[in-house]
């Protein structure tokens, strides 16, 4: 069975074909998935490996240096529940609009 890996400080440029390249010589990469801004579509400097024997690839490549940077490489966790949606507008109206605006009727 793969586990999947987080890779931290990667570089920019990094793309999916080279991290597997270099991942690939410890074990048997299953796939990689580079995070990308949602709006501009950059890399966020990080992202998610599965693969076979991710132990030896946590003590061999934690730290190693990948096109000029140490990479950080560890066991992945389960992404934390965050909160309900954002979203700025309260909406709602009543005497709040009216005190704000020093509005009379």
């Amino acid at each position: 069975m793969a586990s999947k890996l987080y890779v931290g400080n990667l570089p920019f440029n990094a793309t999916e074909e080279g991290v597997k390249n270099f991942f690939s010589p410890i074990g048997e990469v299953t796939s990689v998935k580079i995070i990308t801004d949602r709006d501009t579509g950059r890399s966020r400097g990080f992202c998610f490996v599965e693969m076979q024997n991710a132990d030896a690839a946590i003590t061999e490549l934690n730290g190693k240096e990948m096109e000029g940077r140490k990479i950080t490489v560890n066991e992945a966790r389960e992404r934390e529940q965050r909160g309900g949606g954002g979203g700025g507008y309260r909406g709602g109206g009543g005497d709040g609009f009216k005190k704000r605006f020093n509005y009379r009727e």
